[in-house]
């Protein structure tokens, strides 16, 4: 038996949802263990392009069954849509998809919330209304899957919410979207049908893979955004509202920490960040725009653009250390191709030190200033490479340098968006 975390290791758009379609066709189960669909995995299988929200990307291969665990904040709507989507090309989902009883669900009150508190502005939020539902979750005020099943309890939590979110709009002084007992009503029409269609798809996650565990069967537990978007370890309040590292495969899907007995880093050949928040390395003016270009650097879920820059093993290190990282993926690497050069941040310079470490205070990490190494780069397009040897001698240098600087071994290579686009990285003894 076997339980494999995927983790970002930057701030998300690593790539991960290629990587866990990647592995998920050797898996009993795929689970996804937090966030909401403010993340989007993009999988190319052929000429199809299928981009998820909130169903895991093992969902597009016939082994394995997928859970939504208690992690996940969910919006119906929205996941109905999902499933409707991918029944329509030929998913199979009865009997494969199961969603957890205690998961939070997102309702429209929560999108409400996030623009009245102005959180869409402070962090760029994709508006989803994930971070209000984390919110009533931490103040125990939340509604799960289980009470939306029940028509009795979901109209009593539904009266709760509508007095507080219309209390809430009174003291800021603005009218809410829609009149309170409008959409109170709506609300609960809405939702009972939504709940009734779920209902088949609801269960006891937890149950479920205690007793595949028992069975010996493999999972893989598939996470949202990236290590440094984490609301504890992240670059703090520019955060998502959930923990994005590996030890939130534990408690969003209720394994024990145990259990998970490899964790594999996804890591971009360079950096790119969303939103507001410091990014040390990042890239300005032509030389960012080029990089943003080459690479598609505009979000699944929004379209906005991403910032963009070069690598930092800085950043890359802290997170081996706090996933317990055992393998890496290096995606995008054929995004660097026509470059005479390449720059790895290597340290950072901080009020007249040098340090290793990514600081906890974010105003400190504004005031970091990277400390390059300058490598040669490669011309050659590497999209149609699938052996590392026939991988240009600098683009193996650069992947090499990565791994001495990290402290984890590279052990694949995406070179493009395709399921076939994979090089598999020998050990450094074998190469």
């Amino acid at each position: 038996m076997t339980v494999t975390v995927v983790v970002g290791c930057q701030w998300g758009d690593e790539g991960k949802g290629k990587i866990v379609d990647l592995m998920a066709r050797r898996m009993d189960w795929v689970a996804r263990y937090q966030g909401g669909a403010n993340a989007g995995h993009t999988v190319v299988v052929g000429r199809q392009k299928y981009v998820l929200h909130l169903v895991p990307s093992g969902i597009l291969h016939p082994k394995p069954k997928c859970i939504i665990g208690h992690g996940v904040v969910v919006d119906p709507a929205y996941l109905l849509e999902e499933l409707d989507g991918l029944s329509t090309r030929d998913i199979a989902l009865e009997g494969r998809l199961f969603l957890s009883e205690g998961a939070h669900a997102i309702l429209p009150y929560h999108k409400w919330l996030e623009t009245l508190d102005g959180q869409d502005v402070r962090v760029g939020t994709t508006k989803r209304g994930v971070g209000p539902a984390y919110q009533d979750k931490m103040g125990r005020t939340g509604i799960r899957m289980y009470e939306l099943l029940d028509p009795k309890r979901l109209r009593r939590r539904i009266d709760e919410h509508a007095e507080r979110v219309e209390r809430a709009f009174r003291g800021a002084g603005i009218a809410p979207p829609q009149p309170i007992e409008a959409a109170r009503t709506e609300w609960l029409a809405t939702y009972s049908g939504l709940a009734h269609r779920l209902r088949g798809f609801v269960a006891d996650t937890v149950a479920l893979l205690a007793e595949a565990r028992e069975r010996g069967e493999k999972i893989l537990c598939e996470g949202a955004q990236g290590t440094f978007l984490d609301v504890d370890l992240g670059t703090y309040p520019f955060v998502t509202s959930s923990t994005t590292t590996a030890s939130g495969a534990a408690f969003g899907l209720g394994l024990p920490p145990s259990a998970l007995t490899k964790v594999v880093g996804i890591c971009k050949a360079y950096a790119t960040r969303v939103g507001e928040g410091p990014f040390p390395t990042e890239l300005h003016g032509e030389d960012g725009e080029a990089l943003r270009s080459q690479g598609g650097e505009f979000g699944a879920t929004t379209g906005r653009p991403r910032r963009v820059g070069w690598l930092d093993l800085v950043q890359l290190r802290q997170a081996v250390r706090i996933n317990g990282v055992t393998s890496i993926v290096l995606t995008k690497l054929d995004v660097l191709s026509g470059r005479s050069s390449l720059e790895i941040a290597t340290r950072y310079r901080a009020d007249g030190e040098l340090r290793s470490y990514t600081p906890t205070d974010v105003e400190a990490l504004e005031r970091c200033e990277p400390v390059y190494e300058t490598v040669p780069g490669w011309e050659e397009p590497l999209d149609r490479i699938r052996r590392y040897a026939d991988l240009p001698l600098t683009a193996r240098r650069y992947i090499e340098r990565i791994e001495d600087g990290c402290g984890a071994p590279i052990r694949t290579v995406s070179v493009g968006s395709g399921r076939n686009q994979i090089i598999t990285v020998p050990s450094r003894a074998q190469r």
